[in-house]
């Protein structure tokens, strides 16, 4: 089952391989706050791409859209194609 929690753990891994142990939610920003770098986002998008069936050469890429758990889960539940 694809869905939030494995979002989480993506993320988590993220932050943990850059050192960050700090506490998550998942209203939390990552990328805008400065927790996540831009060679982190594009590895969300290759995530989402290859997990969710995203294509975001058709809908475009907003950093907003993968700031927070739960803007990424909120993107996986409207954009995901055949998943």
């Amino acid at each position: 089952m694809k869905g939030k929690a494995e979002i989480r753990q993506y993320v988590q891994s993220l932050l943990t391989s850059s050192g960050d142990y700090g506490p998550l939610a998942d209203d939390d920003s990552l990328l805008l706050s400065g927790r996540l770098q831009s060679m982190d986002a594009v590895e969300i998008v290759v995530f989402l791409e290859g997990n969710f069936g995203i294509d975001f050469a058709q809908i475009g890429f907003d950093r907003e859209a993968i700031d927070s758990i739960d803007a990424i889960y909120s993107l996986t539940q409207t954009a995901a194609v055949g998943y």
